[in-house]
């Protein structure tokens, strides 16, 4: 997907003022998840992103972190200068539009290794 298709999904999406703003959260949201996966799983999500945003995941941020759902979405809203339910809707937008970005094995490799309250970030089913 080309840099505009995404920055358009999740303007649309997160109900953006412009791709600016679609593209700061993104960056956000992505930096948030490189420090919570493997550096290599950091490397293959970002080798099926556009650039720039590619480059989010790409900072070196040593062993992945182990939070939950919640801290994810405090470090995100901390980042934004969000409240923390809007952190949750920026969260949806982006990750939403990354699973649209990766294959669905992939995807199902990258939710087995986060905790299964992730998946409905990422626009699927979460915990029954």
């Amino acid at each position: 997907m080309r840099l505009a298709e995404f920055l358009t999904r999740v303007q649309d999406r997160g109900e953006y003022r412009s791709q600016e703003e679609a593209e700061h959260v993104s960056e956000a949201v992505l930096w948030t998840l490189a420090t919570r996966i493997t550096p290599e799983e950091a490397e293959e999500l970002a080798a099926r992103l556009p650039a720039p945003l590619d480059e989010a995941l790409h900072r070196d941020r040593g062993c992945a972190e182990s939070f939950g759902r919640e801290e994810f979405l405090r470090r995100v809203a901390q980042q934004t200068g969000a409240r923390p339910r809007t952190a949750e809707w920026d969260v949806g937008a982006v990750l939403s539009t990354v699973a649209d970005s990766v294959s669905g094995g992939e995807l199902d490799d990258l939710l087995a290794r986060l905790p299964v309250t992730y998946a409905e970030l990422f626009g699927r089913p979460g915990p029954g």
